[in-house]
């Protein structure tokens, strides 16, 4: 007699393939929602004062360098129409979203491949050599995703040099930056001030979990690209209830310091879970998630999701991203239970 199948009603579906910060989204922002709805009927202030100043101490940099978006994207496609690149250069895998909106500008991507022997540590001197004198434009993510490794400040210091060397302008997205140990250290924010050729995109979606408020910010140092920007950017193109939230957000010290400590604790924790299988290869992650090789020949990214899915446990397949395969998945960390049961779920197929 066949056992009843497991029904995914059993389960609460926890989005595993998200990578979100699981604290959720902060007290600060629902309550600063809550108390200011009424702003909704006013055009939001198109100076930005108190949001621009909060992001400027947040990241400790001064207000002239601070640029605002509605995310990632948006100020990708912002940097893409104002330089126009003839030729970019991306790596993989990686956010194949960076090779969509460039060849939105006609630009030709070129891809510098992360291997899988190197454990996807990027190998700063062979990726310099690969430069070219006709590139304009380099889009590298640190930490990386899918990958989860980061590149050391020292590294993005000879990137940055060797893209101003050649004319190329560096956009680093750290999206990912504040899930990293010690962030602090190694974020490119530190170059900016030394680099014109540089800006430092951030995102506040994954690590405050508010990917529905649609924020993003830049930080760079070059005033001819900043007098330009402040021309063609549309001057309330940040909702005002969004603004007073992010403003309030990034001063929300509780709980950024207790994310920190909830994610660190997490990731060692389930890394050191799943380590001793030996049917599996686990990438050591940096950020708030981990690439998984299957090393199993019956075994796919398919039939581990499937079997996941049943408990409620939404991983990502990896099948579809350059330079990986089915045979690779991702997972973010969340909250302790729901952790533990992952792994196990994980461990009974693979």
């Amino acid at each position: 007699m066949n056992a009843t199948p497991l029904r995914i009603e059993q389960y609460a579906t926890v989005l595993f393939n998200a990578n979100l910060n699981p604290r959720g989204i902060p007290d600060s922002v629902k309550m600063s929602i809550k108390d200011n709805i009424d702003t909704i009927s006013k055009y939001p202030d198109i100076y930005y004062s108190k949001l621009k100043t909060a992001v400027a101490e947040y990241v400790g940099e001064p207000l002239d360098n601070i640029v605002l978006g509605n995310g990632s994207t948006d100020l990708l496609k912002l940097f893409g129409a104002l330089l126009t690149p003839k030729k970019a250069m991306i790596v993989y895998p990686g956010p194949m979203e960076y090779a969509r909106i460039l060849s939105a500008y006609n630009s030709e991507v070129l891809f510098y491949e992360l291997k899988d022997e190197n454990e996807f540590v990027l190998d700063i001197n062979d990726f310099i050599t690969n430069l070219t004198d006709d590139m304009d434009m380099v889009i590298i993510s640190n930490p990386n995703n899918p990958t989860s490794k980061k590149i050391s400040l020292e590294d993005m210091k000879t990137l940055a040099e060797a893209c101003k060397e050649k004319k190329i302008f560096l956009i680093v997205d750290e999206m990912y930056i504040e899930f990293v140990e010690n962030y602090k250290t190694i974020t490119a924010v530190q170059l900016v001030n030394d680099y014109d050729n540089l800006a430092v995109m951030r995102s506040v979606s994954k690590f405050f979990s508010v990917p529905g408020l649609r924020f993003g910010y830049a930080i760079m140092n070059n005033p001819e690209l900043k007098e330009i920007i402040e021309k063609i950017i549309t001057k309330n193109n940040i909702a005002s209830l969004t603004a007073i939230a992010i403003t309030n957000m990034l001063k929300d010290t509780e709980y950024i310091n207790e994310s920190i400590s909830t994610i660190h604790t997490e990731r060692s924790l389930v890394y050191l879970a799943m380590s001793t299988c030996r049917t599996i290869h686990l990438f050591k992650p940096d950020a708030n998630f981990m690439l998984v090789k299957l090393l199993k020949d019956d075994i796919t990214s398919a039939d581990v999701a499937t079997h996941c899915s049943q408990r409620g446990i939404i991983i990502r397949k990896c099948d579809d991203i350059k330079g990986l395969s089915n045979k690779y998945i991702r997972f973010c960390f969340m909250n302790p239970k729901q952790n533990d049961l992952m792994v196990n779920t994980i461990l009974e197929i693979v």
